[in-house]
């Protein structure tokens, strides 16, 4: 199987919290699996013997229950210490370096709309490059997203970027992502929303600082035009 290819900054972080259960929750269940085998065949019926009744008091037995029962535990900590350090990275702080940008992201059934700055690097001015379907970045740049839905849940989704946020109504959600491999990754939106809901692709388009600037050069003329008959 190819493995998607990890694209952004905290792509490789996500796996790794990810792996880290993967590994932990396997081990458990392939030990526990084993055991649980091997007491239906050591402990099966036989001629002549007697079944032993446990209430689950007593001491001896009952100790292999709570020991593993620390390691599980144990388990858990190493588990929520790597989840809350992705969490805190990805979804709770926001790049602050003077390059970064903000871009908005509209979901509506069935299609995304974006909403570029142009040349002066901010949102709601006469230079906004609007887009269907296409979001076009800069690698290596950070984006702040402003995610919000026209109508029912949606969710964008960019796998390659192991991107994955709601989008609500009536809601302005914030988030952000940094490309590091160009070329062309696939949006999905992973919140079933209708009958379209298999027909709304979109791709990221991550090109270079100078394919970046040629591409919005050749939008520039068109924003500005549409500022002009508003």
């Amino acid at each position: 199987m190819d493995w998607i290819v990890q694209a952004s900054t905290f792509a490789a972080d996500v796996d790794f919290a990810i792996n880290v259960i993967y590994v932990l929750v396997g081990f458990w269940f392939f030990l526990t699996f084993g055991i649980f085998l091997w007491l239906v065949i050591a402990h099966r019926a036989k001629p002549g013997q007697k079944a032993e009744y446990l209430t689950g008091d007593e001491r001896e037995p009952k100790k292999f229950i709570s020991r593993a029962h620390m390691l599980v535990l144990v388990c858990d900590v190493a588990i929520v210490v790597a989840a809350v350090q992705v969490w805190v990275q990805v979804k709770q702080t926001l790049p602050t370096a003077p390059e970064t940008q903000t871009v908005r992201i509209v979901s509506q059934q069935w299609a995304w709309s974006f909403v570029h700055p142009g040349a002066d690097g901010q949102l709601d001015t006469a230079d906004d490059i609007k887009t269907v379907d296409e979001l076009h970045i800069e690698l290596d740049r950070p984006y702040i997203y402003e995610l919000t839905s026209r109508d029912v849940l949606h969710d964008f989704s960019v796998p390659a970027f192991r991107l994955k946020q709601d989008s609500i109504p009536g809601r302005v959600i914030t988030g952000w992502f940094q490309a590091t491999v160009a070329g062309i990754h696939e949006i999905q939106c992973a919140e079933m929303c209708g009958i379209g809901h298999g027909l709304m692709p979109g791709k990221v388009v991550v090109e270079t600082p100078e394919e970046h600037a040629a591409w919005m050069q050749s939008k520039s003329g068109g924003a500005m035009l549409a500022s002009a008959s508003r």
